[in-house]
C-alpha cells in the first residue's frame, strides 16, 4: 500500500515539476532538501540508511567514515498507477496534508538522532586537557618569536601531502575479493563495515567474523561466514605494510621535529631571542636527588622520591637497554664479567646537543664523537674502580651522570650492579649478599619505578632477578618487566607461545604494569645506535611473533618502552613529590626546634662554613708568627741550641782540654776540637734547633684558648693541618753552608772587648758546671743509695750493690785526697790496690765497677775545682788584658766559654733572620695549601669537624635547601601542567 501511495506521490511531484499551474518557475528535483528528495523517492540511498539500520553486535568507527557520499542512481519506479485527472485538485491536497506532517517529522527524528550521535562522538574524545603538559612551554611560545605565516607558505601544497597517504584503491582491491558477499545498493555502508570488520578479523585471528548483509527492501539481515585464511593473511600483510608506511612518515616528521626543536633550544647562541633559559624540571629534580645521596641516612627519607630503578640478571641487557634510552653508548663494555660496579645515576633530559657531565665536574662529553665516547667509558670505568674499597668488589657510591640531547625522555635512572648467584674467583666473599642489599635499598623506596630486565636467550627458571622484584613489589604497580635478546629468543626456543606467556605475565610468578620485548644490537660492542635501531625495526618487521599477533605493536622496540617509562616516572612524580615536601618541611620543624633548644646563642654554621670560619683562625695565628719579637726569637733560640750542644762541648771539648798541663795545649786544644764540631755537627744542630723552635712557636699559637673566643670543635683540624704542614715543610738546605762560615769566623775571635763580657762569660760558666754538677750529685746518689738524713728521716735503706759503690766510693775519694792533682783516669795499679783495700774489708769489687763509680767522683772534684776556679777569675780581666804574662792565673777556659757563648748569639741572631724573613713565610704558604687540599677532600673535612653539633647544622642545611628546590620544582610542575 504503502509502495503504491509513493509511486503515486513521484508521479505527482513530476506532474507538479513539468506542470506551470501557480507555479512562477521551474524546480529542478536536484535542487529540492534531501528530505522531500527522500519523500517523493522512498528508495533514495539517504532515507534506506536512515530507516533500515544494520544491526551489528560491536559499532566500530574507522576513518573512512569522513569519505564523501558516493552519487548514486535513483531507482526507476516501475510500479504503474493510473492517475485520475477529474479528482487532482482534491488528492493533491490530501498529499501536501501528508507531506507537512512526513517533513515535521523527519526533522524532529533526524535533529534527534544527530544530537544523539554528536553526543556519543563527543563522550568517545578523550579529555585533552590532562596532557597538555606533554608539549613543553616555548610550543606554545613559537607565535611570539616565530613567523607562522611564513612558515605555512614553506609547508608543501595538499597534493603534495595527498600522495603521502595510503594507496587507497590497492585497498580496495582487496575489498573487492569479498564484495560478492554484499548487496549492490549498499556499497557506501560495506565499505564502512568491511573496515571494522577488518580490524576485528586481525584482533582475534581465527574466530569467526560476520559481515551484516541486507537480502531485500524488507530491512532483514543475514551474516555469512568468513573463513578463508589466506585471505586474512593477505589482509594482515597489507595493514602491517601500511602501519610501517605510517611509521616510516612518523620517524621523518619525528626527525625534522627534532631538528626543529634542536634550532629552537638554539635560539639564544643565535640572537633570536635574548633571554636567560630556565632550567628543566628533570634538571631541578636531578639536583634534589644528588642533595638526597649526601644526606645524612639516620632520617631515612632520601629514598621517597622517585626514580627509575634499573635491575636484572649479570649480562641480562640491562646497560645496553640504558644506553638505547640514553641514545648513545655511554658504558663499559665487557663480556660475561661485571662491569657495573656502583649504582650510576642518569639524568636524561631534552637539549640541544648530545653531551654528558658529570655532577663534580664541568667538563662535557660530545656523544656524536667516537673519542669523547670513549673517554667518558673510561672516566666512568675509573671513577667506579675508584669508589670499590680495598676488599670489595662493589661499591653503594653513586656516580651521579646527566645526559642532554634532542628527542630524549625525560627522567631520572639508575643503574645498579647485576644480580649474580654464585661469588667466583677473585671477588670479594659478601659480593652477592652486597649487590642484594643495594638493589633491595633502592626497590623499597614506595615511589621507585623498578624496571626488570630479564634475558630472553636463557631458560626463565635461571632468573634471579624476578623472584627478588616480586618480593619487593608483589602486585607490580611499579614494575615494568622488559624482555631482552627477543631475536635470539625466537631462534632458540622451540615454542614460540613461551615467549607470548612471558610477555602477557603468565610465566613469571611476578605482576607488573606494562610488558615490552626489545633487541639491543647483535651483541658486537662496536655497534652504533642507529645500527642497532635499525636492526631491531628490521627484525621486528619480519617476526612472526608479531605477524601471529603473539606481541602487539605497542610492547615491541626500545622506543616504545622509553615512552611508558617516561610516563610511568613523571605519574609517580606527580602523584609523591607533594607528600615528600611536606614531610621534608615537618623534618625541618624537628631540627629547627632541636637547634633552638640545645645550641641557643650559636649561628647555625655547616660543615663547610665551620671550615671556613676555623681556616680563617689558623691563618691568623699563622700570620701572628710575624709579630714575634726579635729578643723573644733569639732567647729561645739561644737556649735551645745550647741545651742540645752544651753536653758535646763540656765532654768533647772542655774536660778534654782541661785535662792538657799548659795553656798552650789547651788552647791547641779547643782549637781544633772545635773546628771540628763546627764542620760536621754544629750547622746542622742549629738548623734542627730552629726549625724544632718554629713548630713549637707555630703549635702554641694553633693550641692557645682565646678565652671565651675558642671553639673546641676546631681542634682537631687545627692539629691535622698543624700535624700536615710541619710533614710538608722543609728548611732551606743553603741555609747550613752561609751559618756554618758565621759560626766558625765566630769561633775564631778570642778577643773579648770588655769587663762586662768578661763577667758574661764567667757567669756562663758557672751556670753550665753547676748545672753538670748537679746532675753529677745525682748520678752519684743514685748509685751509693741514700745517706744517713734521708736514710732515718724517710725509712729507706741500701741495697747491697749501693753498699758496695758506697765503698769503693770512700776509697776512691782518700785516693783524691792524697793527690789533688790526679789525672782523669785510674792506673791499673791503683785499680788493683783499691780492690784489695776493698777486698781486705770482705767487699768483692769488679774492676770494671771501680773504674765507672772513680769517673762520677773524678768529674764531681773537677766540676767543683773549676767553680773555685772561676772565681779566681772574677779578677783576672786585667791579666787577660796583658795576655796573662807574669801571672800564675791563667783563665784559658772563661776565654773558650765566651767564644761559645758569642757563637751562640750569633748563630741565634742569624736564625732568627732566616726564620721571620723566610721560613715564617713559607710556613704560611703551606698552611694555605694544606687547608686548599682539606677544603676539596670532603671525607677529610668530615673527619676532622664532627660532633653532634655539625651534623645538627650540616642536616639542617640539607634539609632546607631540599625544601626549597622541592618547593621550586612543584612550582615549576604546576605552571607546566
Amino acid at each position: 500500500m504503502w509502495r503504491t501511495r509513493a509511486a503515486a506521490a513521484c508521479v505527482i511531484c513530476r506532474s507538479l515539476a513539468s506542470s506551470t499551474y501557480g507555479i512562477k518557475r521551474k524546480s529542478p528535483l536536484q535542487n529540492l532538501h534531501l528530505v522531500s528528495r527522500s519523500v517523493h523517492h522512498p528508495y533514495h540511498p539517504s532515507l534506506k540508511f536512515q530507516r533500515r539500520p544494520l544491526r551489528i553486535s560491536l559499532q566500530q568507527f574507522s576513518s573512512l567514515n569522513r569519505l564523501p557520499l558516493r552519487k548514486t542512481k535513483l531507482l526507476n519506479v516501475k510500479y504503474g498507477y493510473q492517475s485520475y485527472r477529474n479528482f487532482w485538485l482534491a488528492r493533491l491536497a490530501s498529499r501536501l496534508l501528508k507531506i507537512r506532517y512526513l517533513i515535521l517529522g523527519s526533522a524532529v527524528g533526524g535533529g534527534y538522532t544527530a544530537k544523539k550521535t554528536y553526543d556519543q562522538w563527543k563522550d568517545m574524545m578523550p579529555d585533552l586537557d590532562e596532557y597538555k603538559w606533554i608539549i613543553p612551554d616555548f610550543i606554545w611560545e613559537l607565535d611570539e618569536h616565530i613567523d607562522l605565516e611564513k612558515l605555512i607558505k614553506a609547508l608543501p601544497d595538499a597534493d603534495d601531502l595527498a600522495k603521502l597517504l595510503p594507496d587507497f584503491e590497492k585497498i580496495g582491491e582487496s575489498f573487492t575479493s569479498l564484495k560478492g558477499i554484499f548487496s549492490p545498493g549498499y556499497n557506501l555502508v560495506s565499505e564502512v563495515i568491511g573496515a571494522s570488520d577488518l580490524l576485528l578479523l586481525l584482533g582475534t585471528p581465527g574466530e569467526t567474523a560476520f559481515r551484516a548483509t541486507d537480502q531485500g527492501y524488507d530491512g532483514d539481515k543475514q551474516y555469512k561466514k568468513v573463513s578463508d585464511k589466506e585471505k586474512i593473511d593477505q589482509l594482515q600483510e597489507e595493514l602491517l605494510r601500511t602501519q610501517l608506511k605510517y611509521q616510516r612518515m612518523l620517524e621523518r616528521l619525528e626527525k625534522e621535529n627534532k631538528e626543529l626543536r634542536k634550532l629552537v633550544l638554539q635560539r639564544d647562541d643565535k640572537g633570536i631571542h635574548q633571554r636567560k633559559l630556565k632550567k628543566s624540571l628533570i634538571d631541578m629534580y636531578s639536583e634534589v636527588l644528588d642533595i638526597l645521596s649526601d644526606y645524612d641516612a639516620s632520617y631515612n627519607t632520601q629514598d621517597h622520591l622517585p626514580r627509575v630503578v634499573v635491575v636484572g640478571d649479570q649480562s641480562a641487557g640491562k646497560t645496553s637497554v640504558l644506553e638505547m634510552i640514553a641514545q648513545a653508548r655511554i658504558f663499559p663494555r665487557g663480556s660475561g664479567e661485571m662491569m657495573t660496579r656502583s649504582p650510576v645515576k642518569v639524568t636524561l633530559s631534552e637539549g640541544p646537543h648530545h653531551v654528558a657531565l658529570f655532577k663534580d665536574s664541568s667538563r662535557e662529553f660530545d656523544l656524536t664523537k667516537e673519542e669523547d665516547l670513549a673517554a667518558l667509558r673510561n672516566e666512568i670505568e675509573i671513577r667506579m674502580r675508584n669508589s670499590v674499597k680495598e676488599g670489595c668488589t662493589v661499591s653503594t657510591e653513586t656516580i651521579s651522570l646527566s645526559v642532554k640531547g634532542p628527542g630524549l625522555q625525560r627522567m631520572v635512572l639508575v643503574d645498579l650492579p647485576g644480580v649474580i648467584s654464585t661469588v667466583t674467583s677473585g671477588m670479594a666473599p659478601d659480593t652477592k649478599e652486597t649487590i642484594f642489599s643495594i638493589s633491595k635499598a633502592y626497590m623499597q623506596n614506595p615511589n621507585a619505578i623498578i624496571l626488570c630486565i630479564q634475558d630472553g636467550s636463557v631458560d626463565a627458571e635461571r632468573s634471579i632477578v624476578t623472584d627478588l622484584v616480586s618480593q619487593m613489589d608483589p602486585q607490580g604497580k611499579r614494575t615494568i618487566f622488559v624482555l631482552t635478546k627477543v631475536d635470539l629468543a625466537e631462534k632458540n626456543v622451540a615454542s614460540p607461545s613461551r615467549i607470548q606467556q612471558i610477555i602477557e605475565g603468565k610465566l613469571f610468578p611476578m605482576k607488573a604494569l606494562g610488558y615490552f620485548a626489545v633487541v639491543t644490537g647483535k651483541g658486537n660492542s662496536s655497534e652504533s645506535i642507529e645500527s642497532i635501531k635499525e636492526y631491531e625495526e628490521e627484525f621486528f618487521q619480519n617476526s612472526k611473533l608479531l605477524k601471529t599477533c603473539m606481541l602487539k605493536a605497542h610492547q615491541v622496540t626500545t622506543k616504545n618502552l622509553s615512552l611508558a617509562v617516561s610516563d610511568c616516572f613523571w605519574k609517580m612524580v606527580r602523584e609523591s613529590v607533594e607528600q615528600q615536601a611536606d614531610a621534608f618541611k615537618a623534618t625541618r620543624f624537628n631540627l629547627e626546634t632541636e637547634w633552638k633548644n640545645n645550641y641557643p646563642r650559636l649561628r647555625e654554621l655547616d660543615r663547610n662554613e665551620l671550615f671556613e670560619k676555623a681556616k680563617n683562625e689558623i691563618l691568623d695565628e699563622v700570620i701572628s708568627l710575624t709579630q714575634v719579637t726579635p729578643k723573644h726569637w733569639e732567647e729561645i733560640l739561644q737556649k735551645m741550641l745550647w741545651e742540645r750542644v752544651s753536653t758535646h762541648v763540656i765532654e768533647n771539648i772542655y774536660l778534654p782540654a782541661a785535662q792538657t798541663m799548659n795553656s798552650g795545649t789547651f788552647n791547641t786544644t779547643v782549637d781544633i776540637k772545635l773546628k771540628q764540631w763546627t764542620d760536621k755537627q754544629l750547622p746542622n744542630k742549629a738548623v734542627e734547633v730552629a726549625w724544632e723552635t718554629l713548630q713549637e712557636e707555630f703549635s702554641r699559637f694553633m693550641t692557645e684558648q682565646k678565652g671565651k673566643e675558642h671553639d673546641d670543635i676546631f681542634d682537631k683540624l687545627k692539629q691535622a693541618v698543624k700535624e700536615e704542614t710541619i710533614k710538608r715543610h722543609k728548611w732551606n738546605e743553603r741555609a747550613e753552608d752561609s751559618l756554618r762560615v758565621i759560626q766558625h769566623n765566630a769561633l775564631e775571635d778570642r778577643s773579648i772587648s770588655d769587663k762586662q763580657q768578661w763577667d758574661a762569660a764567667i757567669h756562663f760558666m758557672e751556670e753550665t758546671l753547676q748545672s753538670r754538677l748537679k746532675d753529677t750529685e745525682s748520678v752519684i746518689e743514685d748509685m751509693v743509695g741514700p745517706d744517713w738524713r734521708k736514710r732515718w728521716l724517710y725509712w729507706i735503706g741500701r741495697t747491697k750493690e749501693q753498699n758496695i759503690r758506697n765503698e769503693t766510693k770512700n776509697e776512691l775519694e782518700k785516693l783524691i785526697k792524697c793527690n789533688e792533682e790526679h789525672a782523669a783516669y785510674l792506673a791499673n795499679d791503683e785499680v788493683t790496690t783499691v780492690r784489695k783495700n776493698l777486698e781486705a774489708r770482705g767487699i768483692t769489687v769488679d774492676p770494671c765497677l771501680i773504674k765507672d763509680t772513680w769517673h762520677q767522683i773524678y768529674r764531681r772534684y773537677f766540676l767543683k775545682t773549676a767553680l773555685n776556679h772561676c772565681n779566681l777569675c772574677r779578677r783576672g780581666f786585667y791579666y787577660y788584658q796583658r795576655h796573662f804574662v807574669d801571672s800564675e792565673l791563667e783563665c784559658n777556659d772563661i776565654v773558650l766559654f765566651w767564644r761559645i757563648q758569642r757563637m751562640l748569639a750569633i748563630t741565634a741572631n742569624t736564625l732568627r733572620q732566616q726564620l721571620t724573613n723566610t721560613e715564617v713565610r713559607r710556613l704560611e704558604k703551606n698552611v694555605k695549601e694544606v687547608l686548599e687540599d682539606f677544603a676539596e677532600d670532603n671525607e677529610k673535612k668530615v673527619k676532622l669537624l664532627t660532633g653532634k653539633r655539625v651534623q645538627l647544622a650540616e642536616d639542617l642545611k640539607k634539609v632546607r635547601e631540599i625544601q626549597e628546590k622541592l618547593e621550586a620544582f612543584i612550582e615549576a610542575l604546576h605552571q607546566e601542567k
